[in-house]
């Protein structure tokens, strides 16, 4: 007999907001994690390199490891939905350092979604959650040369741009900077405000 599940009340859930809804991976989502192994120009912006050709049994291994929030890799791994259920891409809290209170998060955002604001708003519910219920205090991101989709969310998100790490990355012939930008609590905070979306 399979489960069978009232209909949920998203309306006051922490994890959603009016874009995007973030769950627990699942086993299901290695198709995704496949599919979007061959966009080439954007798994470079983010790997930073050029993989080996994906496979399925290692997108399969991917989902089993990191699905229920299994990942013993000290990420935390989420999915990406759309309101409507349809994963659209990826996204981690990774880097944390409890003692000095700072972190990073990675993102990935299916090609045919991009540039919609669907990685700013999973941002931010990541964002609330690391600053407002982890207590954690300082975002640190790179974002490599180039890479105007990130940079520009990172912008809108309210990071400062701190400086540049220059020709860290070697690619496709040549050697790339990395843009460092970080966001405060306090500042992420004074963003909600200014929303109105601080509660």
């Amino acid at each position: 007999m399979e489960d069978v599940i009232r209909k949920i009340d998203y309306s006051n859930y922490f994890w959603q907001d009016d874009k995007v809804r973030l769950r627990a991976i699942q086993h299901e989502d290695w198709e995704g994690d496949y599919i979007g192994k061959f966009d080439t120009p954007a798994r470079r912006l983010l790997e930073c390199a050029i993989e080996l050709p994906p496979t399925i049994s290692g997108s399969k291994r991917f989902a089993e490891e990191n699905a229920d929030f299994a990942s013993t890799n000290g990420r935390i791994m989420f999915t990406i939905e759309n309101l409507e259920g349809k994963n659209i891409g990826g996204i981690n809290l990774n880097s944390i350092d409890e003692r000095n209170g700072t972190f990073s998060i990675g993102i990935v955002i299916d090609k045919e979604y991009r540039g919609k604001g669907y990685g700013t708003s999973a941002m931010k519910i990541l964002l609330r959650y690391a600053f407002l219920e982890r207590r954690l205090n300082k975002f640190n991101d790179s974002v490599l040369e180039g890479n105007e989709g990130s940079a520009k969310m990172m912008k809108k998100l309210g990071c400062v741009q701190e400086g540049v790490r220059r020709q860290v990355v070697y690619i496709n012939g040549q050697y790339l900077d990395f843009i460092m930008f970080g966001l405060t609590k306090d500042e992420f905070v004074e963003t909600l405000k200014e929303e109105g979306t601080f509660k």
